[in-house]
């Protein structure tokens, strides 16, 4: 994996990077796209020598010869390009998985303090939560036993 460059998506979410690839993915195809029109000009021009050749124009033939070497040439190129994009896609690819997994790690302290929050309680009022829970324990329990004595009278009252 390259460290520098555009295929290095340390900075970005998973969702981000994957738009960010899919743009290399639209750049891909659009220059396979162009390599096969490239192969249909070649097409064109092969056949052109060949009837020049075929008329004894040799001159022409040797322009059309030019113009099929241009367009070797930029097929060439393009060729280059593909694998490149290919190669850095891949790499990109590679990282997405770690993008996400980052995402879904969960910082305990922060999710306490969103908790408190949507409770209504500011961070640092930690204090208040433990007194608060110790408070509705005891209620609980005060609320249980007073349930558990009034059955016990009704049971007392049926004997």
């Amino acid at each position: 994996m390259r460290e520098q460059g555009p295929e290095n998506l340390s900075g970005m979410d998973a969702a981000g990077a994957r738009e960010y690839i899919l743009n290399f993915i639209t750049t891909l195809k659009l220059t396979e796209k162009k390599i096969r029109e490239l192969d249909e000009d070649l097409a064109r021009w092969n056949s052109r020598i060949d009837l020049a050749r075929s008329q004894g124009k040799d001159d022409l033939a040797a322009e059309a010869e030019k113009e099929a070497g241009q367009i070797k040439e930029r097929q060439a190129q393009l060729a280059g390009e593909t694998a490149d994009l290919k190669s850095r896609i891949e790499d990109m690819r590679k990282q997405i998985p770690l993008l996400a997994a980052r995402e879904r790690s969960v910082d305990p302290d922060l999710l306490e303090q969103e908790l408190l929050m949507a409770a209504g309680r500011l961070p640092g009022d930690e204090e208040k939560a433990r007194i608060e829970r110790q408070f509705r324990e005891i209620e609980k329990n005060r609320a249980a036993d007073a349930a558990l004595e009034e059955l016990k009278g009704k049971m007392a009252k049926n004997q």
